[in-house]
C-alpha cells in the first residue's frame, strides 16, 4: 500500500510507462488476437486497462468521469491511455493529501483505503499486461522487458536467455 502521494506518484511513472512501452508494440493487425473464442482480445484488454483508470477514480471521487473506451487501433489506444493516466496523475495530485490516502469509499461492496485502491489500480494494470504479453507472443509480436530483459533483449545483449 502507499503511504504518500509522492510514492503513489513514482512508481505509476513508472508502471504508466511500461504499459506504454507494451501498447507501442500492439499492430492493429494484432489486436484481435485472442487464446479462446471467449476470451478478451488484445484491443479489449488495452482498452479495459485504460478504462480502469476512470472507472476506480470515479468511485473515488476524484473529479473524473467513468468512460468506457472501444479503440480499434494501436495509436488510439495508445493516446487514450496516455490521456486517461494523465488525468489521473492530475486528479491525485492536485486534490489529495497524503492524509487522503487514509479515507475509506465503497469499492465494489468493500470499504477500502484510498491508498489500497491505489494500490489495486497499479496490481490490476499489471495483472493484464500479463495477460497481454502472452497474446502478443501469439501473435508474433515482440514484447519489451517490463521488469527485467526479454527474450529478445538478452540476445541483442549477446547474452543466452534463461530457459
Amino acid at each position: 500500500m502507499f503511504h504518500t502521494i509522492r510514492e503513489f506518484l513514482n512508481t505509476w511513472k513508472h508502471e504508466s510507462a511500461s504499459t506504454i512501452s507494451l501498447f507501442e508494440k500492439l499492430t492493429d493487425a494484432s489486436l484481435d488476437n485472442k487464446v479462446y473464442s471467449e476470451g478478451r482480445t488484445l484491443a479489449r484488454l488495452a482498452n479495459h486497462i485504460t478504462e480502469t483508470l476512470s472507472e476506480m477514480p470515479a468511485k473515488l471521487q476524484l473529479g473524473i468521469e467513468e468512460e468506457h473506451p472501444h479503440h480499434h487501433t494501436a495509436a488510439a489506444i495508445i493516446e487514450n491511455y496516455k490521456t486517461a493516466s494523465d488525468k489521473l496523475v492530475n486528479a491525485i495530485s492536485t486534490k489529495w493529501t497524503d492524509e487522503s490516502l487514509q479515507e475509506k469509499h465503497n469499492m465494489y461492496g468493500q470499504e477500502w483505503k484510498n491508498a489500497f485502491s491505489l494500490w489495486v489500480l497499479v496490481g490490476h494494470q499489471i495483472h493484464h499486461r500479463g495477460q497481454m504479453t502472452v497474446l502478443m507472443r501469439q501473435a508474433g509480436l515482440k514484447i519489451p522487458g517490463l521488469y527485467g530483459p526479454a527474450r529478445e533483449e538478452w540476445e541483442a545483449m549477446g547474452m543466452k536467455p534463461l530457459d
